[in-house]
């Protein structure tokens, strides 16, 4: 079940979306402004927003980047425009799908499930970060390679989950300082790229994981990307 906001000032789109909604067993609550569905994204929590983009006062976008500033609550606009430019407005605002009116109900319901499932699983904290041979345990803050377990010392195990907690991330090595050994860390360039070095003598085979970024910094990235 989820906690679905509808925002829409036509009353018969909030009819049809709660008939739909409720029969497959969500819960939902109604808002025909953007200023009210942003006084209500204050009072409580939602799983989901359908948001229309054309209403009086304030619209679907200015609601949208409101929401946003304060709750990672997804939203899936709704316009009576297919237009371009409206969509990429409405990702620069933060949604995450885009359905254009007239609009299917079951199909609208899919998308609402395909977003709620995917945002509560990305909301899940990871309890190890696994890549073919290589496990990263994250509560045991440990690493296995091809199921042998890898003696790191705590700045190489560091590195390494920091590094692939943000997989696909160029990141500087002021920022694996900043993360690994703190703010008033003591150290240069030197002392992350010596670490590095020791690391990947670790790592066996997928010490490719570990990306230079020349003239930057590293990244962890597989070959599967």
């Amino acid at each position: 079940m989820a906690k679905i906001l509808i925002v829409d000032d036509e009353p018969d789109i909030h009819r049809l979306i709660q008939r739909f909604a409720e029969h497959e067993g969500h819960e939902t609550l109604c808002a025909s402004s953007g200023e009210k569905a942003v006084a209500l994204c204050r009072e409580r929590d939602f799983d989901v927003i359908i948001m229309d983009i054309m209403m009086p006062g304030m619209d679907g976008f200015a609601a949208s980047r409101e929401i946003r500033r304060e709750k990672d609550i997804p939203i899936l606009m709704l316009s009576a425009r297919g237009q371009e430019y409206d969509k990429l407005k409405g990702f620069e605002a933060g949604v995450d799908d885009y359905v254009v009116k007239p609009f299917s109900a079951r199909e609208l319901m899919a998308r609402v499930n395909v977003i709620v499932n995917r945002h509560r699983a990305q909301s899940q904290p990871k309890s190890e970060i696994v890549w073919r041979g290589l496990r990263i345990d994250l509560l045991g803050r440990c690493v296995f390679v091809d199921g042998v377990k890898t003696e790191l010392t705590a700045k190489e195990y560091g590195i390494l989950a920091y590094l692939a907690e943000n997989r696909g991330i160029a990141l500087t090595r002021g920022q694996i300082l900043d993360a690994v050994w703190g703010y008033d860390a003591i150290g240069d360039d030197r002392t992350v790229d010596w670490q590095i070095k020791l690391l990947r003598g670790k790592l066996g085979d997928y010490r490719g994981c570990i990306v230079t970024m020349r003239g930057m910094g590293y990244k962890f990235e597989t070959a599967d990307e």
